[in-house]
């Protein structure tokens, strides 16, 4: 009989291995990992318990929310804010970071989310996701917003949970990355994808052409010479996807590479990029990163970035090594003959 690792006991047996590590961190997981089950459990039955369609609100960046955007947000909140393992959250949809209520004990970590990543595709059936980041923070204090604004460099764990025709947890605590698989029957994530690494090159690319007439020079450069295939200078042919959800773009980057980008673009200057990068480009990134790929705005490394502001937004590409590398070579050589 094939014996099955949980996460719980992954995560111990990790946990083992460093120094002066207490179990604080291993409970922390289980209660992301008891917030996502439920959040699975919604998602699954959509329609059936009525949680599909719009809230007829608007969330801090101005768009409008799904019933289970709201829904999620609160189940994520409920799960974490009593057990004495955070000093405070911050979620894309609340507008300013979320405190320990005061009859708790406060913990010494951060807890960042999306709690539903890709809401739009929810009414239409597509694979959604929740996305989460953990910082370390000061033990018993209240954390102010600066303590948040930290670099992606500075995360302890990040993760994602895919809610599609299988729930699955892709996890990093900065050694490898790994997938988990919900079996629905006995309630636990197994692992099922250990060491998941991304191939430095790659023949598919993700990217919304929609928005091809905005884009810089560098990206339309990048994404003509892709779509040149054999005739072209890259000699290959290209598939494009596109699915509208970040953490189904990511998790096909890690099971068979490519390349997925949502770039500055021209049409509010003011408006650095679509993704955050506090609950979407920073774990991501460190996902990214660990399992061999690379990430960047076009111009710097992701996680080198200091956050400004709670719900910041930045350019994201990222993907296959060599091919996010050509791309950034692609941004600098523009800026450089921007500059003669």
């Amino acid at each position: 009989m094939t014996k099955h690792v949980t996460l719980t006991q992954f995560i111990i047996e990790q946990q083992r291995e460093l120094p002066g590590v207490s179990g604080t961190f291993t409970s922390l997981l289980n209660d992301v990992v008891t917030a996502c089950k439920k959040i699975s459990h919604l998602v699954n039955r959509g329609n059936l318990i009525g949680v599909l369609g719009s809230a007829d609100s608007e969330n801090v960046q101005g768009e409008v929310q799904k019933k289970l955007d709201i829904i999620t947000n609160d189940i994520m909140v409920d799960a974490l804010n009593w057990t004495g393992h955070l000093a405070g959250m911050a979620s894309e949809e609340i507008d300013d970071i979320i405190p320990i209520p005061s009859q708790y004990p406060k913990g010494k970590y951060l807890a960042l989310f999306d709690p539903l990543d890709g809401s739009s595709n929810i009414d239409v059936n597509l694979a959604v996701g929740t996305i989460f980041s953990i910082l370390r923070c000061c033990e018993g204090v209240d954390p102010a917003l600066e303590d948040f604004l930290r670099k992606g460099s500075e995360q302890v764990c990040a993760g994602f949970v895919l809610y599609g025709p299988s729930t699955m947890m892709v996890l990093t605590t900065g050694h490898g990355v790994n997938g988990f698989t919900l079996d629905q029957d006995i309630g636990e994530f197994i692992l099922t994808h250990p060491n998941m690494t991304i191939p430095n090159d790659t023949h598919e690319f993700a990217i919304n052409m929609s928005n091809q007439r905005f884009w810089e020079p560098p990206v339309r450069r990048y994404i003509d010479e892709c779509l040149l295939g054999t005739e072209g200078v890259r000699g290959k042919d290209f598939n494009m996807r596109w699915i509208a959800s970040m953490v189904a773009e990511v998790y096909r980057i890690l099971t068979r590479g490519g390349v997925f980008m949502y770039p500055y673009d021209l049409r509010d200057p003011s408006r650095a990029g679509k993704l955050r990068i506090m609950y979407e480009a920073n774990p991501m990134a460190f996902i990214i990163e660990q399992a061999g790929g690379a990430c960047s705005t076009g111009r710097e490394r992701i996680l080198d970035i200091k956050p400004k502001g709670l719900h910041q937004r930045v350019p994201v590409i990222l993907g296959s090594k060599n091919e996010v590398e050509r791309i950034v070579g692609y941004h600098l050589e523009g800026d450089l003959q921007a500059k003669d």
